[in-house]
């Protein structure tokens, strides 16, 4: 019943994967200035389409449903952006705070 069992080989320590396989690199090893640029960018995006929106309302060329979601979609950027650099702003503080 366990003869089969003995076809398995010698068991081994636990081993490091190969070296071909690697956990995925997170944002493909961008720096944080351009993850952080990207972001700002991103939102600045989001902020002129809004305004684009509301001109075509104001030529009668969309609804105010839309101006309501790409007004919302800026806003809710903004402020993500503005927690993030809020948190930032307190990571810097505390460090300058740290003796040496």
């Amino acid at each position: 019943m366990l003869d089969g069992i003995g076809s398995l080989g010698p068991l081994r320590g636990a081993s490091a994967p190969p070296p071909s396989v690697r956990p995925p690199s997170v944002e493909n090893d961008r720096t944080f200035k351009e993850i952080l640029k990207d972001s700002i960018d991103g939102v600045n995006r989001l902020q002129q389409e809004a305004d684009r929106v509301l001109e075509k309302y104001a030529k009668g060329e969309a609804s105010p449903d839309e101006v309501t979601i790409a007004f919302k979609k800026s806003q809710i950027a903004f402020e993500l952006l503005l927690q993030v650099r809020n948190k930032l702003v307190d990571a810097f503080q505390e460090i300058q705070r740290m003796r040496i």
